[in-house]
């Protein structure tokens, strides 16, 4: 039985190509993956300014050292999907403040409409009841902010790099 089960093991499954784990860093020292299909895409990718940092889009990216690794199931562990609940803030390190601050604006981003440059006005239209309360988001000059914040509408800065103003994977 042992033999068969190495014998599985060490075949590609059907459909399913390895992915190559990197471990990158930006010019701002935020770490994170990425997942390639080999060291010649990750070559290209970066080459053609396609890599960009998660949390400040920034395209000057390098690889860090790290042991290589290939992700053939797709799973991710447990421990990535409960760090953080109860745990101080100051307590997490880098990559796990960075994990949280993905996963918030990931909330952010699926419960909230976004209504782009019509921000202050959408606000103000809720605030006084003129169309029904809903989580938005948007863009406000500063000077719009400060106005809405001077009417008693509470107001948040969020700042997205462009990478996470689309779809998020």
């Amino acid at each position: 039985m042992g033999a068969g089960l190495a014998a599985r093991a060490g075949r590609r499954l059907k459909g399913i190509q390895p992915m190559k784990v990197l471990d990158l860093q930006c010019a701002h020292g935020h770490g994170f993956e990425g997942w390639f299909s080999s060291e010649d895409d990750f070559q290209d990718q970066l080459a053609r300014q396609l890599v960009a940092c998660p949390m400040c889009g920034d395209t000057a990216v390098a690889k860090l050292p790290s042991a290589p690794r290939l992700n053939l199931s797709g799973a991710i562990p447990a421990s990535a999907e409960s760090q953080g609940a109860g745990t101080p803030v100051a307590a997490l390190p880098p990559a796990a403040l960075q994990a949280a601050w993905m996963h918030m604006v990931r909330r952010v981003m699926a419960q909230t409409e976004d209504v782009g440059e019509r921000f202050a006005e959408e606000a103000r239209r809720i605030h006084y009841g003129e169309t029904p309360e809903r989580g938005i988001r948007g863009q406000a000059t500063r000077e719009q902010t400060e106005e809405l914040m001077d009417e008693g509408i509470a107001v948040m800065a969020l700042p997205l790099p462009d990478s996470l103003k689309n779809t998020l994977q």
